[in-house]
């Protein structure tokens, strides 16, 4: 399997994840069980009045993606770049499509923000948009003390390009204050990018991710949650709803990558992890999505069951976002190329 296949699999499989755990996401897991049955959901029913929607954190990954793609181009073409910055920029546009609008004067420029339907309003993470409501200045940290899971859950597209965790962390900071909120987004990012362009196992790629990150100050409470995952993973203890919720029953960063990295660990097939990531009290969305990254990022796109694929919102502008990040870095010039003229249309150098 190429890198391009491994990046469409990562984003789409995370986007379909989000969409499956949507419609059960307040949810605890005594309802879903009686909504939809002893196996709780297992298909796509509507969520935000669509079948398919993609949530905030799909949205958001698409336009994290869009500045570190923006983010290529600037430091490519000799200009001076502040990588968080520039997604920072991005995620404002996020915030226009929300009808929301920041104190920073922002580009409405590219292609990403003319999609009409990433403008649709789902059930939208408050603390990412007051945190980008109240943003003086791009790059700037927020100001608070939370330790969600919005940054975590954008942050995947940080995973194809240099620097992953550094990247992931400092941009997850610019709505999430407390460090397990944005070490934990690293953390994740550093552990797709060695899945993808390493193309280690799951267990090695995390096993050596927390020997290169897991004594960074802040990591505490992400390194312990990992690290008993790993235990039940290596005891043979499979993810059941019951146990996710004596578990980590929550909607914390740290929790959320702990589910969804324990159903990706033990699951035989991408549908079957994703199924057991969102079928409990918790965050259904969160550690679904967490699960179908790292499952598509090993499966590719044959991984995901055609009937969650072929329904799911804005499937050719996920696609199109991951063949631009394997692409871009490989033909932009930035002195006059062949193609560069119209990458700087789709990623203006603003």
């Amino acid at each position: 399997m190429n890198r391009l296949e491994r990046i469409r699999g990562c984003l789409l499989g995370g986007a379909v994840a989000d969409a499956l755990g949507a419609p059960v996401a307040m949810l605890g897991w005594p309802v879903i069980e009686a909504r939809f049955g002893p196996l709780g959901i297992t298909d796509l029913v509507p969520a935000y009045g669509t079948t398919g929607a993609i949530g905030t954190a799909a949205q958001m990954m698409l336009f994290t993606a869009e500045g570190l793609l923006r983010a290529y181009v600037l430091g490519s073409s000799g200009q001076a770049c502040h990588v968080p910055s520039v997604i920072h920029h991005a995620l404002l546009r996020w915030l226009r499509t929300q009808d929301h609008l920041s104190a920073i004067s922002i580009a409405i420029d590219g292609w990403l923000i003319k999609q009409t339907s990433l403008w649709s309003r789902s059930a939208q993470d408050i603390t990412s948009l007051n945190a980008l409501k109240a943003s003086g200045r791009l790059g700037a940290i927020a100001e608070n003390n939370s330790k969600g899971c919005g940054a975590l859950v954008r942050v995947a597209p940080c995973a194809f390009f240099a620097n992953a965790f550094d990247y992931a962390a400092q941009s997850g900071r610019l709505t999430h204050g407390h460090p397990t909120g944005y070490l934990a987004a690293g953390l994740f990012a550093d552990i797709l990018q060695r899945v993808v362009d390493r193309q280690d196992s799951l267990e090695h790629a995390v096993t050596q991710s927390l020997a290169r990150y897991g004594q960074v100050p802040g990591m505490d409470e992400t390194r312990r949650h990992i690290e008993r995952v790993l235990f039940f993973y290596y005891e043979g203890y499979t993810p059941t709803p019951q146990r996710i919720d004596d578990f980590a029953f929550g909607w914390a960063a740290e929790q959320v990558l702990a589910i969804g990295l324990w159903c990706a660990l033990t699951a035989r097939s991408l549908e079957e992890g994703v199924s057991m990531a969102v079928n409990h009290s918790g965050d259904s969305s969160g550690s679904g999505l967490v699960a179908g990254h790292l499952l598509g990022a090993q499966q590719g796109v044959a991984g995901i069951p055609v009937r969650w694929l072929e329904r799911l919102e804005l499937r050719g502008v996920i696609a199109q976002v991951a063949e631009d990040i394997e692409r871009v870095p490989r033909v932009y010039c930035g002195v006059g190329g062949e193609f560069d003229e119209e990458i700087e249309l789709a990623y203006p150098r603003s």
